[in-house]
């Protein structure tokens, strides 16, 4: 069951995929831009000293992205596959 997340509720290290976005204008176009569209998957680097922006690793691309914009960029948390070879 997945409840309503956006970008800025994953931790350093923790991956997610993008479920929707809510972002419209200029912004929404410079994220499709830069690939971040329904289904892309994308992994929180880290925040800054200041805890905005943060920097996430989007189709292999570096991308710091403010809080207030993380906030309209909805998530689906990744399941780990676990693979146990008998």
């Amino acid at each position: 069951m997945n409840e309503d997340r956006c970008l800025n509720d994953i931790a350093p290290g923790e991956h997610a995929v993008v479920s929707e976005l809510r972002s419209t204008g200029s912004m929404r176009r410079r994220l499709l831009d830069i690939g971040l569209i329904e289904n892309t998957e994308v992994e929180c680097l880290g925040r800054s000293p200041g805890g905005d922006p943060s920097a996430f690793l989007i189709r292999g691309a570096v991308i710091a992205i403010r809080s207030e914009d993380c906030a309209n960029i909805m998530i689906n948390s990744v399941e780990q596959e676990v693979h146990k070879w008998d």
